[in-house]
């Protein structure tokens, strides 16, 4: 697909007329197709009948290279012409630089991977700005049954829509999803073995990149987040995490380790000053978590900072930097290396709600006690441990959600 990318925007040259629509003319969609050897079949025959291919747009393959270098930077229309972007010329000399632009353009590429016509509109293709990212995280985290994948492009857009044909809609899913794998072969992202999807170490590369994390060798914090005001025991996490992240990731980070659902309001608190996502809502100065980096908020080794989740239970979290180690060969990061203490339940009233459960749950005899394990979920009280701190289950969460 770098090739066909290069190849297109050469071809594009000084500039090339467009149709009144604005897509490519005929006679240019021919010479392509045969430049580009992108399988497309002009003026098709089923049987004995000839249909005439009366737009580019019904060249599916050679639309998705106009549109892929259109979403990479490397051409653009102006007044009715396909022009090449002067900026970008770079690239084309440049084999990895192209790649990765062509790499990153996929975020913008639904609506060319699974067009919309009369009978069909693709789910993928509609939610895969929700979509991409989420497949994209699972194949970060190692090898990935491709029905998995399959299953979570469902399970992501399928709650948006009333169907009268679930089923249908359902393999018409999966289609979309095998062919947006078989783009990503073509592109050198994915290799697929047998059953399983895998990033390529290129993918890898652009994607830790992208994410601000450590390559091996290069600088990783070790930083341990305790509750405050937490005892019998002390709530706390080690992870070893990389420093060019956002807080914002951070706070995904966190939430995963600790074993919050990540459904309140968070803020972080460092220097006296408070970071978090701006909104017209809040009454308060606060900086975009988004756009700060953890370097920024912890330079040093024993620099600390403040983490509130749930600004009305408000619980809160020391974060320490320990120690500056270096990134491993081979290894993904966040790490979750140890803790301890089990995840207070969401809205159970802040510290002094959590005392009051744990209470409850300790006597049998207590008026509230049945309905406290109900409220929990728990078949008995027996069931929650404040000292078990399912280390296993914050790894999976934490692979699932980074």
């Amino acid at each position: 697909m770098r090739e066909e990318l290069r190849a297109f925007t050469e071809w594009v040259g000084a500039g090339r007329k467009l149709t009144q629509t604005g897509n490519l003319t005929l006679s240019d969609a021919r010479a392509l197709v045969a430049l580009l050897q992108t399988g497309d079949e002009i003026d098709p025959k089923i049987g004995d009948r000839g249909f005439r291919t009366k737009s580019s747009t019904e060249l599916p393959e050679l639309n998705l290279i106009v549109e892929w270098a259109k979403a990479a930077g490397l051409v653009r229309v102006v007044k009715g012409r396909l022009l090449p972007v002067k900026k970008a010329a770079p690239l084309l000399k440049d084999p990895e630089r192209l790649w990765e632009a062509a790499f990153t353009a996929l975020e913008k590429m639904g609506e060319a991977l699974f067009p919309r016509n009369y009978w069909y509109a693709s789910l993928v293709g509609e939610e895969f700005a929700l979509i991409w990212p989420a497949l994209l995280r699972r194949l970060y985290g190692g090898p990935v049954p491709v029905s998995d994948l399959r299953e979570l492009a469902w399970e992501i857009a399928s709650p948006y829509y009333e169907m009268h044909d679930p089923q249908a809609q359902r393999r018409m899913t999966d289609h979309d999803i095998d062919r947006l794998l078989t783009v990503l072969v073509r592109l050198g992202a994915v290799e697929l073995t047998e059953e399983t999807a895998i990033l390529t170490p290129v993918a890898v590369n652009a994607v830790r990149r992208s994410r601000g994390e450590a390559a091996p060798g290069e600088p990783i914090y070790q930083i341990r987040v305790t509750l405050q005001e937490s005892a019998d025991p002390v709530i706390w996490r080690r992870l070893l995490i990389s420093p060019g992240i956002t807080i914002d990731r951070l706070h995904h980070i966190l939430a995963a380790a600790m074993g919050w659902e990540d459904c309140h309001l968070h803020l972080f608190t460092a220097g006296g000053v408070l970071y978090g996502k701006p909104s017209a809502e809040w009454d308060l100065n606060v900086v975009d978590e988004r756009r700060t980096s953890l370097t920024e908020v912890l330079p040093q080794a024993g620099a600390a900072i403040e983490y509130e989740y749930d600004l009305g239970d408000s619980w809160r979290h020391d974060i320490v930097l320990e120690e500056i180690l270096t990134a491993e060969e081979g290894v993904r990061y966040p790490v979750l290396v140890d803790g301890m203490g089990a995840c207070p339940p969401e809205d159970v009233g802040g510290v002094g709600g959590y005392a009051y459960f744990r209470l409850v749950l300790a006597n049998p005899e207590h008026d509230e006690h049945d309905d406290y394990v109900r409220w929990a979920g728990l078949e008995s009280a027996q069931e929650f441990d404040p000292a078990r701190f399912a280390v296993a289950a914050a790894r999976r969460a934490l692979a699932s959600g980074r």
